[in-house]
């Protein structure tokens, strides 16, 4: 968990009304390559599973 923990953003929901809509746009490109990073690693995850249990089903 403390790596999840390190991972989170630094900015508190409070801090976004200070930041203007480009950094918050800007922001928000950043999340979205970062769950696909993460939705990729799930899928090659669930990839290797799958192919895991085949082979000892077999």
């Amino acid at each position: 968990m403390d790596e999840l923990d390190d991972m989170k953003s630094q900015a508190s929901p409070k801090a976004f009304i200070e930041w203007n809509v480009e950094d918050l746009e800007d922001y928000i490109g950043r999340l979205k390559a970062e769950i696909q990073k993460v939705e990729a690693v799930i899928a090659d995850k669930k990839s290797v599973s799958s192919a895991a249990e085949a082979l000892f089903k077999s």
